[in-house]
């Protein structure tokens, strides 16, 4: 077996630009590279996209929307919140008016069972995972749902092994079984919801046994979980990226909030949904606006009385009408619609479905521009790159995490070279493109966000520092609010209990790339406990968990295959091919591979992967392609 190695980026200290795409990157002073960002965002205004940094704080994400809307006149601007989490956002949305996870952390320990649904939450989120753990100490039953069996779910009382792609009938089933025994909370359905009757027609024909033949979950282990959910006091139910990352993803989330509505399991301390996000300001981007179809505090745009009042606060004109998502301005750049795009922070180039076809789409822009804080795959397609700040460790901020907390975040150490701060970076572009921003520092930018977000007005940065970190909604300077949400549903004042949450109504869609005798492997995809997304950050670090790429294969496959451990092979799909050696892992049944998207510069798995979205949230069908594998001609040994 060849040894790979992670590539090693090294940091990003000056500016850089081309003085023509087929050239090399040359060193720039400050002045130049921003004069030609200028220049080039200027020429394509009514063409422009902006990605947004999840990993960047708050008051970064806060000015980079506001560059889109006042600067450039657009609503296109998304960050990767579209890869993984907006069908969340989507179906809590759609569901109680609002796309934050409902419970805190805390809650978890207090709690009478767990349900980790598409979620191997010890490897993708071990801080998270020691309040499960906390919780399971605690007297708390936990059910892990999931194609494989996981770290996570060694942990459970019982391990679910659905089929990729059959999330909704096993909820459905749930669902049936709960309201053919009569554990349906009656009284919060008739109270706090509407289209149940509906929702009864849409899961009777999910019985056990046929969810059992189409989800391969045995019926006994359906009708357990069923009655632990519906029983319990309290229960928390625990989605990640195997629930969203489908082409049906928001579906996929609303068939999991119907359960919740079914059983009552909502608006208490510790009964809650809690989708959990992977990385440190997913939550936060979108809250401060980083999304085409929301304005900072999650408040929609095509509201006039909302636009009025960030128009008045901007000295601007809002378009009344939403903006491209991620997915969308890589379709527009095909078009051509699209020509520039301000990309910070984010590495597309390798994080998006179908690699190859989003790398091809890019280079057909005309002016890309990347702040970034290393030189990634995406920045070597940029016209002109800028050094910026590391958001942990080099600037002043908030971030927000899964449960809603927003923490401060303080400057420890100096940026390298000549890197500057993201916003003031961005208020330079501004300034030449006629607007001139002035804010003193990051506490300036907040208080901004809080004049116009009611759900953030409360936390100054003293009180943030006073409890150490606060949830939102938090419209008090002297109160705080519940760390739950949707309270609300619970109270007996029609006045006071606000929109019912409807039943989602949601049908059984099975993945679009099918397996077949010529590709009959289905391949999931996911992260490890070792590394971090694209591997820019985690890569240049030694871990002695970390193998690097391999494709996992159940040990009946790797017998069939006749490929044993570290051998190579040949992984293809419908859109491309990778060569990957083999790992075989008991935890995966027949029939099922696992790769991870760490090591694209060694193995590029999204090569693999499809470009069929969720027509609601955008989010591509990352854990569901069709693959084969073949085994590599010996090479021919000269003696």
């Amino acid at each position: 077996m060849r040894k790979r190695q992670p590539k090693i980026y090294t940091r990003l200290t000056h500016p850089l630009v081309r003085d023509a795409r087929d050239e090399p990157f040359r060193r720039a002073s400050w002045d130049e590279a921003l004069d030609r960002v200028a220049r080039g965002l200027q020429r394509n205004r009514d063409a422009f996209g902006m990605f947004a940094c999840a990993r960047a704080t708050n008051e970064m994400n806060y000015v980079a929307q506001k560059f889109a809307r006042v600067v450039m006149g657009t609503n296109n601007v998304d960050s990767c919140n579209r890869t993984c989490h907006a069908p969340s956002v989507a179906g809590l949305s759609a569901a109680f008016g609002s796309g934050g996870g409902t419970s805190s952390y805390e809650e978890i320990e207090h709690t009478d069972v767990i349900v980790m649904w598409g979620s191997n939450a010890r490897f993708a989120h071990p801080i998270f995972f020691q309040h499960v753990l906390k919780g399971i100490r605690n007297g708390a039953r936990m059910y892990a749902v999931d194609p494989r069996r996981t770290s996570t779910a060694e942990w459970a009382e019982s391990w679910l092994g659905l089929n990729v792609g059959t999330d909704i009938p096993l909820a459905h089933a749930v669902a049936r079984e709960i309201i053919h025994t009569g554990l349906a909370n009656e009284a919060f359905i008739e109270r706090a919801t509407t289209g149940y009757e509906e929702y009864k027609k849409l899961v009777e024909p999910w019985t056990l046994s046929l969810a059992e033949k189409v989800t391969g979950v045995p019926a006994r282990a359906i009708k357990d979980l069923a009655h632990a959910y519906a029983r319990a006091e309290r229960a928390q139910l625990c989605w990640t990226l195997g629930i969203t990352e489908h082409h049906n993803g928001t579906d996929n989330v609303r068939a999991l909030i119907n359960l919740s509505l079914l059983t009552g399991q909502v608006g208490r301390y510790g009964a809650g949904l809690q989708p959990l996000r992977g990385q440190n300001n997913v939550q936060g981007g979108g809250d401060m606006g980083a999304i085409p179809n929301r304005l900072p505090g999650f408040q929609d745009l095509l509201d006039p009385d909302i636009r009025l009042k960030f128009e008045s606060a901007w000295d601007t004109v809002i378009r009344p009408h939403y903006g491209l998502n991620l997915t969308e301005m890589f379709e527009a750049m095909e078009e051509g619609s699209v020509r520039a795009v301000y990309c910070i922070g984010e590495n597309p180039a390798q994080s998006e479905a179908d690699s190859d076809q989003a790398v091809r789409r890019m280079r057909q822009l005309d002016f890309l521009v990347v702040q970034d804080i290393f030189l990634t795959k995406t920045a070597e397609l940029a016209d002109v790159v800028l050094p910026a700040t590391a958001g942990w460790a080099e600037t002043d901020g908030t971030t927000t995490s899964s449960e809603r907390r927003v923490q401060r975040v303080r400057k420890a150490v100096d940026p390298p070279g000549e890197a500057r701060e993201d916003i003031d970076i961005m208020c330079e572009i501004a300034a030449r493109l006629g607007h001139d921003w002035k804010y003193a520092d990051a506490e300036a930018v907040w208080n901004e966000l809080r004049s116009v977000s009611p759900d953030h007005y409360g936390m100054t940065y003293d009180r943030l520092a006073e409890h150490q970190g606060i949830q939102w909604p938090c419209p008090s300077t002297e109160e705080l609010e519940p760390t739950y949400l949707h309270g609300r549903l619970w109270e007996k004042d029609p006045q006071r209990r606000g929109r019912p949450a409807p039943f989602g109504i949601v049908q059984h869609d099975p993945p679009v790339d099918l397996t077949d005798e010529e590709y009959p492997i289905r391949l999931t995809t996911g992260r490890r406990l070792d590394s971090y997304n694209t591997g820019v950050q985690s890569g240049g670090f030694a871990s002695p968990l970390r193998r690097g790429e391999h494709v996992e294969l159940s040990p009946e496959d790797a017998e069939r295959y006749g490929v044993v451990v570290g051998e190579e092979v040949q992984v293809s799909s419908r859109r491309g091919a990778v060569v990957a050696p083999v790992w075989v892992e008991p935890a995966l049944r027949p029939g099922l591979a696992f790769m991870t998207m760490h090591f694209p510069d060694e193995v590029d798995t999204n090569s693999l992967t499809i470009e069929a979205n969720c027509p609601i949230a955008g989010t591509a069908e990352f854990k569901a392609s069709a693959i084969r594998i073949e085994k590599l001609p010996v090479a021919t040994i000269v003696r």
